[in-house]
């Protein structure tokens, strides 16, 4: 075996956990695989014998390469679709789903809100334990910057304050299963009889009545579009239990609820990119 084949054989090592930072970075199975795949294509134009550490010289340029696709993000105009373009997934229903069931999908949206050095070091920090004295460099940061924005991406992921109304939580939960499901019986048992759903034009189809009152209308019309229900979560919003919905991981409607004697007795539904920015969201309890 000479020295590039030994060097492939190395690189294909360390590629599930170069996979694993990158996806965790970037939401997304693709681009974390093409990140990966430019990391061996720039090992492939350095001189081997002068990389000591391979695997953190891997980590430091797949690390790099996602932070110039978050950056790019940045900079490219957002595109927030109503309710027909909800149903599209970047990566496939596949990948996914794998992407889902690996990271969670209420943590790829309180990521997804980080900015893209946050968002590097508390990926790097908290999920794979590099030492700050490495992350500093590859966020162009000192170290004690570099702690900074871990911490303040840190307290970002938890979310607004501590949570409240934790036992609201079983009545989204449920509110959700019923939704997906299309269940009728399941959406009248969780909805208050006076229920109230509010909504931003943005979330309806057109014609759509922006407040909608009484159990049978509200749950009448989830059944009609909950087929998004399929991509929510549970999340905090501005510290109190609501629902994220997020295919990719890339929130497009957040639901807010008021949970009275165990029942949704209201819950909004928002689509306005200026509100969805401006909320607070965070990890619940149980997925922190």
């Amino acid at each position: 075996m000479d020295g590039r084949e030994e060097l492939a054989v190395r690189f294909e090592a360390e590629r599930g956990r170069l996979g694993a930072v990158a996806r965790r970075m970037l939401g997304s199975t693709a681009e974390a695989e093409d990140a990966v795949q430019e990391a061996w294509l720039r090992l492939e134009r350095v001189d081997a014998a002068e990389v000591e550490n391979l695997p953190g010289w891997l980590t430091t340029v797949v690390s790099r390469i996602c932070l110039d696709v978050l950056r790019a993000r940045r900079t490219e105009p957002v595109l927030v679709e109503g309710v027909e373009g909800i149903e599209g997934v970047v990566d496939g229903p596949e990948a996914e789903a794998e992407l889902v069931e690996e990271v969670g999908r209420a943590m790829l949206v309180v990521l997804d809100r980080l900015g893209p050095a946050e968002r590097v070091a508390f990926v790097l920090h908290d999920g794979f334990a590099v030492p700050f004295e490495e992350i500093g460099p590859i966020v162009g940061r000192n170290t004690v910057a570099a702690k900074k924005l871990a911490s303040r991406a840190r307290q970002r992921v938890r979310g607004a304050g501590e949570e409240r109304g934790t036992g609201d939580r079983v009545v989204v939960e449920a509110f959700l299963a019923a939704a997906r499901g299309g269940d009728l019986d399941a959406l009248l048992a969780v909805l208050a009889p006076d229920v109230v759903r509010r909504a931003d034009p943005a979330a309806l189809p057109a014609g759509r009545a922006v407040v909608l009152r009484g159990a049978e209308a509200v749950a009448g019309e989830t059944r009609v579009i909950g087929r998004r229900a399929r991509f929510g979560v549970p999340v905090l919003v501005d510290g109190a239990v609501g629902a994220a919905i997020a295919p990719d991981g890339r929130l497009r409607l957040l639901l807010r609820f008021t949970v009275a004697d165990g029942r949704v007795a209201a819950f909004e539904v928002v689509a306005d990119p200026a509100r969805l920015a401006a909320a607070e969201v965070g990890l619940a309890d149980e997925v922190r």
